[in-house]
């Protein structure tokens, strides 16, 4: 497929992921510090957000980005937003073998 073009959507841009990636930082603050969790999603949230505040252009951001459509790193931010919460207590208490293995 030589000479096929992609071109960028530039949806909302590089603005509504700078909003995401702050948002998904301001929501790991309130996980346990020791989470791996908050750990790993931080250190690539804020590679991310730095990526994004230093490039102001959004082609040269999905080329950064290894040619991944902004569109589809927008989307991904939010669905990383919407995620269940690990750190929670259980709304109520498992089956008594519900971690034993071997079954």
């Amino acid at each position: 497929m030589a000479g096929v073009l992609k071109k960028t959507t530039d949806l909302v841009g590089l603005a509504r992921l700078r909003i995401l990636y702050t948002k998904i930082l301001d929501v790991l603050k309130r996980t346990p510090k020791k989470a791996a969790y908050r750990k790993y999603t931080e250190q690539i949230a804020n590679e991310k957000l730095a990526m994004v505040k230093a490039e102001p252009d959004v082609k040269q951001s999905e080329d950064q980005l290894q040619g991944v459509q902004i569109k589809e790193v927008i989307l991904q931010a939010e669905n990383e937003l919407s995620l269940w919460k690990p750190w929670e207590m259980f709304m109520e208490e498992p089956p008594a073998n519900q971690w034993k293995w071997p079954v």
